[in-house]
Formats: C-alpha cells, sequence, structure tokens
C-alpha cells in the first residue's frame, strides 16, 4: 500500500492538468511511510505518450530528498488520453522493482490516480491509501 497526504496528490493532479497536452513525470517521496513531498520534473520530450526526465533534475531531487531525510518510493507521471495502466514502454522503463509507479490518467471526466509495483516488466496493482491533512 502507498499512502500518500492529500496536499501531495492534488498537486500532481494540478500538475498533470497544467501540462496538457503532454505527460507530466516526477518523484514522490516519503518520510517515514506516508508520501509527503513531490518533486515535479520537466518532460524534456514535450510528448503526449511518453516522458523522459532531465537528467540533472533527477539528480538534484535526489539529493534535496536526502538532505530533508525523504525517501524516493515512486516515480509518477500522467497519462493525457489513456486509461492510468502501465503502457508497454511504461514496463520496460521501470528500473526499480522496489518503488512505486503512480499514474495519473486525464482520459475520463475526472482524473484518476493509479499505483503499480512492477518487476521483470510486470505491474501489480497497488491500493493507494489518501491520508487527509
Amino acid at each position: 500500500m502507498l499512502t500518500i497526504t492529500s496536499k501531495v496528490i492534488e498537486a500532481v493532479i494540478e500538475q498533470a492538468e497544467n501540462e496538457l497536452p503532454f505527460e507530466c513525470c516526477g518523484y514522490l517521496a516519503a518520510d517515514g511511510d506516508i508520501v509527503t513531498t513531490r518533486f515535479p520534473l520537466k518532460n524534456i520530450d514535450q510528448a503526449r505518450d511518453h516522458f523522459n526526465m532531465d537528467p540533472a533534475e533527477q539528480f538534484q531531487a535526489v539529493k534535496a530528498m536526502r538532505e530533508a531525510g525523504l525517501k524516493l518510493c515512486a516515480v509518477y507521471h500522467s497519462h493525457p488520453e489513456t486509461p492510468a495502466r502501465p503502457s508497454d514502454e511504461d514496463l520496460k522503463l521501470a528500473y526499480d522493482p522496489t518503488i512505486s509507479y503512480v499514474i495519473i490518467s486525464l482520459a475520463a471526466s475526472e482524473p484518476v490516480v493509479k499505483s503499480f509495483m512492477i518487476k521483470n516488466g510486470e505491474a501489480t496493482p497497488e491500493t493507494i491509501h489518501i491520508k487527509e491533512q
């Protein structure tokens, strides 16, 4: 299960909506077992169907997490026109089986947020618990 504060979920959805028509991306970091912080990153490909993070921004985000005593626990990205499930490309590029992969779909009238654990190209749905703030 992935526990995320309502503030972080709201910010991730807002980022996804603001970066339309392109996919947004970023990292989620936890303080203990609760995701309390997001690190929005630029999709340098500016694409509707995939994302590519800026390596310099990735490095800075991980450095900031460490300095704040936070732990990287998820990669997030949006699907502007498709459901909240990993694409074939998402499955291939999931590099760390110990973190979650959160997808925000904007294909329906209301945003849908889902999380997955991905190992060896196989996605397993993961429950998201929203902690109110």
